[in-house]
């Protein structure tokens, strides 16, 4: 099995939709037997504060309308979590299982918060995706593979969420190119041939 490492955090939308986009890609280059390992990269210890919600559904919107109209379909910025780590700590769990238990869950999660509207940060929530996948929750130890990953992810010289590793190969937020305007205004375009190229180089190393 081929396995694409990610760094990214469960409320960027960013990573959500470009998660999103590499499953539906995946089968257009023959990538069955790929499966996505996503490490926790958490935005919140990175910039020392959580993310803003009024900045996130600004970013939202500006997805939504430039190249995702069918994303995002329930995203409610009165419910945007406080935190994502007990969320990350969750998906480190699922990893324990296997990677597609932990690819399920990782996804099942970024769903909850933009396409259901749902909180993460709120335990009732988490504990729902945990025991809809068969989980237990998260232990001690999933906390600590958290913050393992995001000293990795430094290591490796990850640039923000979110960006993808496989062998010696790496992109950034590949499938989406972004560029700001004079006035600062975000201009988003998708980039199917880039990324189906990423994933077949994949495939082939």
């Amino acid at each position: 099995m081929t396995v694409i490492e990610v760094y990214a955090d469960i409320w960027c939308p960013f990573a959500h939709l470009g998660l999103r986009t590499v499953i539906q890609r995946r089968g257009a280059v023959d990538g069955d037997d790929m499966a996505l390992r996503v490490r926790a990269w958490p935005l919140e210890l990175i910039n020392s504060r959580p993310l803003d919600p009024a900045t996130s559904a600004s970013h939202v919107e500006e997805l939504r309308t430039q190249v995702a109209p069918n994303s995002f379909a329930g995203f409610d910025a009165r419910r945007f979590p406080r935190t994502t780590l007990p969320a990350l700590a969750l998906a480190a769990a699922a990893y324990r299982n296997d990677d597609r238990t932990g690819e399920t869950v990782s996804l099942a999660l970024r769903e909850a918060l933009f396409e259901q509207g749902q909180d993460i940060s709120d335990p009732k929530v988490l504990a729902r995706i945990a025991d809809a996948h068969g989980l237990a929750g998260a232990v001690p130890a999933d906390d600590r593979q958290v913050l393992e990953d995001w000293e990795n992810g430094q290591s490796r010289g990850v640039k923000g969420s979110p960006h993808f590793f496989c062998g010696a190969l790496e992109s950034f937020c590949p499938g989406l190119s972004m560029a700001r305007d004079e006035s600062g205004h975000l201009h988003i375009h998708r980039d199917a041939e880039a990324l189906d190229g990423f994933l077949a180089d994949c495939l082939s190393h």
